[in-house]
């Protein structure tokens, strides 16, 4: 019989030790733990003290020994190559243990660290779990990432390996990735000893003699290494947040709590169980690849898909559904911009119609705001419940969610449904007081945060404090700013830097957002607080236009502008709406917001390292430029 959602939830609020001891049951452990949390050094917790395990051997050897040997455990599909080639557990188990082999020749041990710079291949996911089944640290960068930011990566993890591939495959280019990471290392202070390096067929890499190593000839001459025991507290890995300068932020993931937390949200968020198909499109670069790519389906006896393409283009706004039907995925999980592009595309889901969903029963949206319009678009075209939950690459797992294994509660636009159990969830004022239902203020959780959140930073203890708990003592700001209705739906509205102050009236701009994207025209959108002498802050809206829109580009102005009057009221001040090309993205799909800001408000910035194209931001300028807004 499923659980309730409000048994779990106050379960987890009652006794959270109690709560997660039960989950843990479902993870195999080389030792069980001497207690279930440690609080002793507040705000520094750590969950299962005392226990060892190997996250490896939870996501490929105990389901080779207990039946799934033969069940397929990750399917590489990849449209720019043409090609889809799959891998049974037992068959992924036997390429994952040859390379910690090889990489254990390399000197790779338990605690050391390990950089994975690769695209959206099958070894990306190898070299992580390799890492794991050593004991050692793995941290993935995006591949492609400019060779400067790779560079602080490097001088920040000191990885012994840097693991890496001579090319990503676009959907029209070849991009070679050796040229980049040997600028990497020669700009790092610190250099690591070796490099692996898989030779794609689109391109072939040079080699440093001494240094860099043939992936195939190092995996073929190295006997299959047997899974490390390590601390459940020990890091399993390193991941930079999006868009750091300077010193980046490495979020810290443990093993045991990793696995605990990954392992009961599959069944009890995403509804899924052992042998189901999940596909989450997005890429190992990001937490999403990470969580609910590698380790989470894996650990939960799924199958994954890693897709090697995009949403529109390869070929077309269908690429989603192909995979969906080809492959019998029972859900899908990918960011609301993705359905954005897929909307603005084929609007009337003309697409969907050519593919056999019928085994598609849930799709799962995070990463951004899921507007409303979006959110029903999805609903109407795949007939399937659309699922928007929020969290952050330092959760590592949902926060606020509608649980599908746990009596899903109706839907509420606009919301990510109710905190996830082991959340306890917060929204305050600036300060620290408790806001009433339904006040916009910052979204914090309480501590101790459950398993599977960063316990710290990486070499960083005070960073970590003064990041994300120095604002509100004995809470982890998330930075995104909400409010809770008085049913106990959260609403994400917008980073909290993004709320914005009009003549003394504190705004929500996704509020904003949410009214523009209801226009038929409007295929995505983009509100920010431009500076104003009067009042202070006023909001630009920034439209992109749907394919084969009906309305011109200055009709589409003008109706969202009476839209949000009509909406909101006149205190918003809304009355400039600018439709662009496209809008400024991070290459996770995150509008670049601030950096719009300050284009629209003339200040200097800085071209941010994960941005898609930084062409788009002269197109932003040359539009502002165009309707006077600065000169």
């Amino acid at each position: 019989m499923t659980e309730s959602y409000e048994t779990a939830f106050n379960s987890a609020l009652a006794d959270r030790e109690a709560f997660w001891a039960a989950a843990a049951e479902s993870i195999a452990w080389n030792k069980r733990w001497e207690r279930v949390l440690d609080s002793d050094n507040p705000p520094f917790y750590r969950w299962f003290p005392g226990a060892e395990i190997n996250t490896c051997h939870n996501a490929l050897d105990r389901h080779v020994e207990n039946g799934r040997a033969d069940q397929l455990a990750l399917i590489h599909d990849s449209p720019v190559t043409g090609q889809i080639v799959c891998f049974t557990y037992r068959e992924l188990l036997g390429h994952v243990a040859k390379l910690a082999g090889g990489l254990r020749e390399l000197g790779v041990a338990r605690g050391d660290r390990v950089l994975i710079y690769m695209p959206m291949v099958p070894e990306a996911v190898m070299a992580m779990l390799a890492c794991a089944r050593l004991g050692a640290i793995h941290s993935v960068v995006f591949g492609g990432f400019a060779s400067n930011e790779l560079a602080t990566r490097i001088d920040d993890a000191k990885p012994k390996v840097i693991v890496s591939a001579s090319c990503g495959i676009e959907v029209n280019r070849v991009i070679a990735y050796k040229p980049l990471l040997d600028e990497a290392i020669n700009l790092a202070a610190f250099k690591p000893q070796s490099c692996v390096v898989l030779q794609r067929d689109a391109e072939t890499a040079s080699m440093i003699d001494g240094r860099d190593h043939d992936w195939n000839e190092l995996v073929g001459a190295a006997a299959a290494a047997e899974c490390v025991p390590v601390a459940a507290t020990d890091p399993l890995y390193i991941l930079y947040t999006s868009g750091t300068t300077g010193l980046p932020k490495g979020i810290v993931r443990d093993n045991g709590g990793h696995a605990v937390a990954l392992d009961w949200s599959m069944r009890n968020v995403y509804g899924l169980e052992a042998g189901d198909v999940f596909f989450t499109a997005s890429d190992v670069g990001w937490v999403v690849g990470h969580s609910y790519i590698v380790y989470a389906p894996l650990i939960h006896g799924c199958t994954a898909i890693l897709y090697e393409g995009k949403p529109v283009g390869t070929p077309d706004a269908g690429a989603f559904w192909r995979v969906i039907a080809e492959h019998g995925a029972r859900a899908m999980f990918t960011a609301p911009t993705a359905f954005r592009a897929i909307k603005r595309e084929d609007p009337d889901g003309e697409l969907i119609k050519q593919y056999d969903l019928s085994k598609f029963e849930t799709l799962f949206l995070a990463g951004e705001h899921a507007d409303p319009a979006t959110v029903q678009w999805a609903e109407k075209h795949l007939g399937v419940p659309v699922i928007d939950h929020w969290w952050q690459t330092e959760t590592g797992w949902p926060i606020a969610a509608n649980c599908m294994g746990l009596d899903p509660a109706p839907v509420k636009y606009g919301s990510a449904t109710k905190p996830v159990p082991g959340w306890d969830l917060r929204v305050l004022d600036f300060d620290g007081s408790e806001m009433k239902a339904g006040e916009i203020g910052a979204l914090c959780a309480k501590l101790p945060l459950p398993p599977g959140s960063l316990p710290t930073l990486w070499n960083a203890d005070d960073r970590f404090v003064e990041a994300y708990l120095d604002d509100f003592p004995g809470h982890y700001h998330t930075a995104d700013a909400g409010y809770v209705d008085e049913d106990g739906y959260v609403y994400v509205m917008t980073r909290t830097d993004d709320i914005i102050n009009v003549a003394g009236h504190r705004l929500s701009t996704g509020a904003i957002e949410e009214v523009l994207s209801e226009h038929s025209d409007v295929a995505e959108c983009a509100v920010v607080g431009a500076a104003d002498e009067l009042k202070g802050q006023v909001p630009l809206g920034f439209l992109v236009l749907k394919v084969g829109a009906e309305k011109s580009p200055e009709e589409v102005a003008g109706d969202v502008v009476r839209m949000v009057r009509d909406q909101i009221g006149p205190v918003v001040s809304f009355k400039t709406a600018l439709v662009v090309p496209r809008l400024p993205k991070t290459r996770s799909g995150k509008t670049l917001r601030g950096t719009m800001r300050s284009i629209a408000d003339g200040e200097d910035y800085k071209v941010p390292a994960t941005i898609d194209d930084p062409a788009i931001l002269d197109e932003i300028t040359g539009c502002l430029k165009s309707a006077g807004l600065i000169s």
